[in-house]
């Protein structure tokens, strides 16, 4: 099988952060409005409808995470201390740069976390229901949408209107689908794109803040890997295919998506907070604006749902669409509804999928890197 050779101007996940300081540092210097924002969860049609940009605060490494255990318990996800360490320290130039911040209650680390958040700024948190189909759940969000609406309107003494809601339903829509369409390159067997390839650019991608550009971007890219597919892979033999589930992989794309591959398999697809579980659910673009955005983002299948079982259905249908041999499950240290969820799951794909799972419980940290590579490689063995 060819060599996947990552693009000659690939950009790590990193290095996309920093570039996107300068740029939206030159927006704010413009007058540009940003909200900053955790999770799929945030209706970013809202953001936009209020001329305004949205960037994620979402942070990596361990650097900010010593300044945020000096409020926050040392036992607690790596992702809530890391953002808030960053925030607090100012070293993180997009919560420096927002106006206020868009959070949504998807673990209760992060809620209470946004307590002190909102010391610092102001921060809407839009509360969940604890399930999705439970009665009453679908006009309790549309309602916290309204409120979330309703707060973006007078933080800047704006109106949101329906045809900007219109628009940037449409606009984000195809967004959704050029990101998808990218993603399921990773369908082809052989696949023509690394899995570290899919995940960087799709995660930097959240830094790239004209979604036009960004939707030629991928349109571009996904027609050059689908030419190098037919050109130099078709018919050639495959490695293992790995299939990413549970947790965000921005903090860990070296440590668990690289080593995946420099140890002999493929990472082909992601079922994740990065994935494209939110990216396959268009808003309906006939409803009433509101009503459609309250529909479809309560339809993301999370684990801080209860019960969830959406997320079972789709993670079969990605296995059979993928075509994948094994799947590994990325949680974060205290991440307890994905952790809970983790052993229904290997009991789904090895019994339900037949196919072998592996679950890895890890931080930002490297402390534990060698014993991942050894359970990576015996995993990646298992499959031949």
């Amino acid at each position: 099988m060819p060599e996947i050779k990552l693009p000659e101007d690939f950009v790590t996940y990193p290095e996309a952060r920093k570039k996107a300081f300068m740029a939206l540092k030159a927006l704010k210097e413009q007058g540009r409005r940003v909200v900053g924002i955790f999770c799929t969860y945030a209706p970013q049609e809202l953001i936009d409808a209020a001329d305004a940009t949205s960037v994620s605060l979402c942070a990596i490494g361990e650097e900010n995470i010593p300044a945020a255990e000096k409020v926050l318990p040392k036992n607690l996800c790596p992702l809530i201390k890391a953002s808030y360490g960053g925030a607090v320290t100012d070293h993180c130039p997009f919560f420096y740069f927002s106006d206020m911040v868009l959070a949504e209650s998807t673990c209760d680390g992060k809620k209470k976390m946004y307590e002190y958040l909102d010391k610092l700024k102001h921060t809407h948190v839009m509360q969940l229901p604890p399930g999705r189909d439970g009665r009453g759940a679908q006009e309790y969000w549309r309602q916290e949408v309204v409120a979330a609406k309703e707060d973006i309107e007078n933080f800047y003494g704006i109106t949101i209107t329906e045809e900007k809601l219109r628009e940037a339903i449409k606009l984000r829509n195809r967004e959704r689908k050029a990101i998808l369409d990218y993603y399921e390159v990773g369908r082809l067997k052989p696949s023509p794109i690394s899995g570290y390839e899919l995940n960087t650019v799709i995660t930097s991608n959240e830094y790239a803040f004209d979604i036009e550009k960004k939707i030629a971007f991928l349109e571009k890219r996904t027609a050059e890997l689908v030419e190098k597919y037919h050109s130099e892979y078709e018919g050639k033999p495959s490695r293992p295919r790995i299939l990413i589930s549970g947790c965000p992989t921005h903090g860990v794309i070296d440590k668990v998506i690289k080593r995946i591959e420099e140890l002999g398999a493929d990472v082909v697809g992601f079922e994740n907070c990065c994935g494209p579980r939110e990216k396959k659910d268009p808003v309906d673009e006939t409803k009433d604006p509101i009503t459609a955005l309250a529909e479809k983002y309560l339809r993301v299948n999370c684990s801080v749902m209860s019960p969830n079982p959406g997320r079972y259905e789709a993670l079969s249908e990605q296995i059979d669409d993928y075509q994948v041999d094994g799947v590994i499950e990325v949680v974060l240290m205290a991440c307890h509804t994905y952790a809970i969820e983790s052993e229904a799951m290997k009991q789904f794909v090895t019994k339900e999928k037949g196919i072998p799972f592996l679950s890895i419980t890890t931080d930002y940290s490297t402390t534990d890197q060698g014993q991942i590579d050894t359970r990576l490689g015996a995993f990646i063995e298992l499959l031949g």
